[in-house]
């Protein structure tokens, strides 16, 4: 055992062999790394073969930054994010983006410091000084790419893992401490390589049968991703391509490049320039083309044709690139595609008119388990429990589930309607082992989270202005079974107390408290002196309780996952020694949830342009929630429920957000509101849809523009 891993168990079923080609063609790419750029020839590279987003003169190959990210894949990934992590890089805005400490200066005399840090740093690594590779500045803003060239420079003295994060988990795993710091990638990759090697098991391997290993075994990155739907060209017409070629592209060329761009904001501010009276510049859409181009060798896709039709389902097997080459659709992702898996669905999916569009994991093991079929009424989850595979945690429950074990409690904060209490609930049923219903339908999730409240390992409360510590901990309250003239008193448990008591009595379980609108209460005053005892540090600690005098300890299997909407009051309101004993997580709007159409109007474009307008004129915490838009967990999909719910529930809060103020009405809801009245318009549910279209979705400007 080291660090509690059982590695003499793992190695034992790690096959070695099946390493060999892979390590061949490393030491090939390698090779030519060496050949293009070598070691003695940096000290006078130029900045046209080092950087991104130049062209490349006929003949001259490709720049250093482009071999080391797209042509070495044995080697080692540095792929995903955007080009930043080449320190510097010619952006396609014509400018040159460069790391802070370079920013201001002329990109030649930039990269003449970049330049020298490189040399300064193989000239350390060759005479073995290590530690003076934390002194060269710039070198820290591109951590992955740096650690790569030094391990190609000098395999021996690196691993071929540049991850920052991986190698401390990997760190961890092998020595058991948990505790290092922020080390520098190049730092945590010696770090490892040492542990490596006092290691009996990895006696006589190779730094590549290291990597493989480790990866196969103990693969750190998140046990489910997104699932998405990417539709190969309208009415699929690219499929064909796709398919034959082993890959998926979508379209958006004018973008150029989508590694030239650090966050969704950069993004959106190009998709709007270059389609300025189109909703195709939404935030939505930037953060999946981010998604896109961030997709891992590992992920699952599905290619679809239409809302009803299952093209295949595929699985990423290399990083995108941008390829300018191809007569359109430039934005190109490897896939190894499963035909098998083609079918036609018993019911169409109103959130795949897009291109993109996440896929519930519960559907898509119906999908891979061929359980797909027009009668079919089973619950999603059930293929998975067939297929015999464990269930997969969607990813906002896995946040939670990590804020938790990282912290002790989490707040769920966003606007009303975002689901909150429904990822609070969903966290409880992965945390109490019944993750399997997670994607079940509305009426076996409820019985579910029913039976798991009835249980003794999971309680739920609301707070509200009277609830006190009497509730919650312990105090006096009348005893009803006494049968005296007069109120008898009894010292009672509350709720949290009842709760650590039992858990203290099976402390290989995990326990949890969920507090639903946890801000609505006087938290000081509830939770008393036990403030300082949720902090995992002190869990076990015992004090003595005020009113009882008696011993009391928060055990370290107890949870707690509170819940309040951000309109109702933010979180810079909650008391400090509250915030700083709480991991906060923000619960956002989902377009995705309700994407679909009705009539004319694309629900999740009018979602997302209704709350920017909500946004620019009140704040981000007063937007509306997604579940505004549901009914049954579905899309709201006809024009009647389309207007009751624009009339009885989006117009009454924006009311009342608003406070009469008719002229900031006006212009959030455009002609939605009569100018002379003040008052929103009322019509028929037909006209609605068409209404709401033409003022939210066809691009043309609001009246706050």
């Amino acid at each position: 055992m080291t660090g509690g891993l059982d590695v003499h168990a793992a190695v034992a079923k790690f096959d070695r062999g099946s390493v060999t080609e892979a390590e061949s063609a490393a030491e090939d790419e390698r090779k030519q790394v060496l050949a293009r750029f070598p070691l003695e020839e940096w000290a006078e590279l130029s900045l046209e073969r080092y950087a991104l987003g130049q062209g490349e003169p006929p003949g001259s190959g490709p720049t250093y930054c482009r071999l080391m990210e797209f042509g070495t894949p044995h080697l080692g990934s540095i792929k995903g994010g955007s080009a930043a992590k080449h320190i510097m890089y010619h952006h396609n805005s014509g400018e040159w983006r460069l790391a802070a400490p370079l920013r201001g200066m002329d990109p030649q005399d930039a990269w003449a410091e970049l330049r020298r840090q490189f040399v300064q740093a193989f000239d350390a690594v060759g005479a073995g000084d290590f530690d003076s590779l934390d002194d060269l500045e710039v070198l820290r803003y591109g951590p992955a790419l740096v650690t790569k060239t030094l391990a190609t420079y000098f395999p021996e003295q690196f691993l071929p893992i540049y991850s920052g994060e991986h190698l401390r988990r990997f760190a961890a795993l092998l020595s058991g401490d948990t505790d290092q710091g922020d080390a520098s990638a190049w730092r945590s990759n010696r770090r490892l390589l040492e542990l490596v090697r006092v290691q009996p098991e990895f006696t006589g391997w190779t730094r590549h049968e290291v990597m493989r290993f480790l990866y196969e075994h103990f693969d750190p990155r998140p046990r489910q991703r997104t699932i998405w739907k990417i539709a190969p060209g309208e009415r699929g017409r690219l499929w064909e391509e796709c398919r034959d070629g082993g890959f998926v592209c979508v379209g958006w060329d004018e973008l150029g490049d989508l590694g030239q761009y650090q966050s969704d904001t950069e993004l959106k501010q190009a998709l709007d320039a270059h389609w300025p009276r189109s909703s195709g510049g939404s935030l939505t859409l930037a953060r999946r083309l981010l998604a896109f181009r961030d997709l891992e060798t590992g992920d699952r896709v599905v290619a679809n044709r239409g809302t009803d039709e299952v093209l295949a389902t595929g699985k990423v097997d290399g990083s995108y690139r941008y390829d300018p080459d191809r007569p359109e659709f430039h934005h190109v992702v490897p896939v190894t595609w499963d035909l098998s898996h083609a079918q036609k669905l018993s019911k169409p999916q109103h959130g795949w008119r897009s291109t993109f569009a996440k896929v519930d994991p519960s559907l898509f093991a119906r999908f891979t388990a061929h359980d797909v079929d027009s009668g079919s009424d089973a619950a999603p989850g059930t293929a998975q429990t067939q297929a015999g595979t464990p269930v997969a945690l969607p990813e906002d429950i896995q946040a939670v589930l990590d804020a938790l074990e990282r912290k002790g409690q989490v707040i769920l904060h966003g606007p009303p309607g975002t689901g909150k209490t429904r990822l609070a609930l969903g966290a409880a049923l992965a945390l109490d082992g019944r993750a399997d219903v997670l994607g079940a339908d509305a009426r076996q999730r409820a019985e579910a989270q029913a039976e798991m409240l009835h249980g003794d390992r999971v309680r739920m409360v609301t707070f509200h202005p009277s609830y006190g510590y009497e509730d919650f901990v312990e105090g006096f309250k009348p005893d009803l079974s006494a049968t005296g003239p007069g109120l008898t008193l009894a010292l009672a448990d509350g709720l949290f107390h009842s709760l650590c008591s039992r858990a203290a009595a099976r402390p290989d379980q995990t326990f949890l408290l969920v507090v639903d609108e946890i801000n609505r209460g006087d938290l000081p005053r509830i939770f008393g002196e036990l403030i300082t005892l949720l902090e995992l540090d002190k869990r076990n600690l015992p004090v003595a309780l005020p009113v009882s005098k008696r011993r009391f300890s928060v055990p370290r299997n107890v949870r707690v996952i509170g819940t309040m909407n951000t309109a109702d009051r933010s979180i810079s309101h909650l008391d400090a020694a509250v915030r700083r004993r709480f991991a906060f997580l923000p619960v956002g709007p989902d377009p995705d949830a309700v994407s679909g159409t009705v009539g004319p109007l694309d629900l999740a474009a009018f979602f997302e342009s209704l709350n920017a307008r909500i946004a620019r004129q009140l704040d981000a915490d007063h937007q509306i929630g997604h579940a505004y838009l549901l009914r049954d967990g579905e899309p709201i999909a006809t024009e009647e429920d389309l207007a009751a719910a624009f009339h009885h529930e989006v117009i009454p809060l924006l009311e009342d957000y608003c406070l009469g103020r008719a002229e900031l009405l006006h212009r959030i809801l455009g002609r939605l509101v009569d100018v002379e009245t003040g008052r929103p318009l009322l019509m028929p549910p037909q006209d609605l849809a068409d209404t709401l279209a033409t003022e939210f979705t066809s691009g043309v400007p609001g009246p706050d523009a």
